[in-house]
């Protein structure tokens, strides 16, 4: 039967074929049902060094890091510097936000993720 339309199309009878739609079925290799959490992790920085194992967990993109940064400022502020430029181009580049959290702290988030920076902080307080 496919033959003979087939033969009927090219055959040059007139007469053509009904167009069929074809569908594909793509497979996209993840399982949806799998929940992903994230992780909020702190982290000390004492040397320079340590900013290429925080940043090799940011890469991931699942982890919120709260980095405490007082070792590092008072042994050396050169250094500090550097981290914190690193920490910046990299977050810059996963499309992250990177924001100082009081005077120790910074708080280095994923793309996903927003940081407040509001006017001021607000305290919560029982009545």
């Amino acid at each position: 039967m496919v033959i003979r339309k087939i033969k009927k199309f090219f055959g040059g009878s007139g007469e053509k074929l009904p167009e069929t739609e074809e569908y594909v079925e793509v497979d996209i290799g993840r399982e949806i049902s799998k929940k992903v959490k994230i992780v909020v992790r702190p982290f000390i920085l004492k040397s320079f060094e340590d900013v290429g194992r925080i940043l090799e967990i940011l890469r991931e993109g699942y982890t919120i890091a709260l980095i405490d940064i007082k070792p590092l400022k008072a042994k050396d502020i050169v250094e500090l510097k550097r981290a914190i430029s690193k920490l910046k181009k990299t977050t810059d580049a996963l499309e992250g936000k990177i924001a100082g959290f009081g005077e120790n702290m910074i708080v280095v988030t994923p793309s996903f993720a927003e940081i407040y920076r509001g006017e001021k902080v607000e305290s919560v307080e029982k009545k």
